[in-house]
């Protein structure tokens, strides 16, 4: 099983007793501000079901995000193969955190981790993230990484309603243009 460990976190696999609180995060409205509609508890523990399977097939995913000191699960944090139906291709970095998490520096401290782990351990070539155009708290985290985004790579999701959720913003690190 990997794990990856930080300073002050843990990116691990999940454990039952994330459901909870991960649950609890779908629920929220600002933390789901720029991902669409609320989840219920089952969609919820599904999508974990899902980010498991990734593990299996492939080694690595959306880690459950654990503080060290406390062992509190926050949220998420990891990489994922990039969906068929976006137009461009490759792995993507990303997280999800609980409110109570945000600006503490976890997001950027889990992100880095992702990033050391796909460069050093899986030697992918570039690491791809992506969000709302909206979403300037994770563009942030995305350029205090090293990524960069080029407005050409802008695209409207094709998995979002008409909306503001619609125009993303895709950033890009290659292996050698880490910080």
């Amino acid at each position: 099983m990997t794990e990856l460990h930080t300073e002050r976190l843990i990116l691990r696999r999940w454990r039952e007793s994330d459901l909870g609180p991960w649950a609890a995060m779908n629920a929220d409205p600002q933390v789901r501000e720029h991902l669409g509609d609320l989840l219920t508890r089952e969609q919820s523990d599904v999508s974990v079901q899902r980010y498991e399977a990734g593990f299996d097939r492939r080694g690595y995913g959306w880690w459950a995000l654990e503080v060290r000191a406390t062992g509190e699960f926050i949220g998420f944090a990891g990489l994922d193969d990039t969906d068929d139906d976006m137009p461009f291709k490759g792995v993507e970095i990303g997280w999800r955190l609980a409110r109570p998490a945000w600006g503490r520096g976890y997001a950027t401290e889990a992100a880095r981790a992702g990033l050391a782990y796909g460069f050093d351990t899986l030697e992918l070539p570039e690491i791809l993230a992506v969000t709302t155009a909206a979403n300037v708290r994770s563009q942030a985290v995305m350029r205090r990484i090293g990524m960069t985004r080029n407005p050409a790579d802008d695209f409207d999701d094709p998995y979002a309603p008409e909306g503001p959720l619609r125009p993303s913003v895709l950033y890009r690190i290659r292996g050698g243009g880490r910080r």
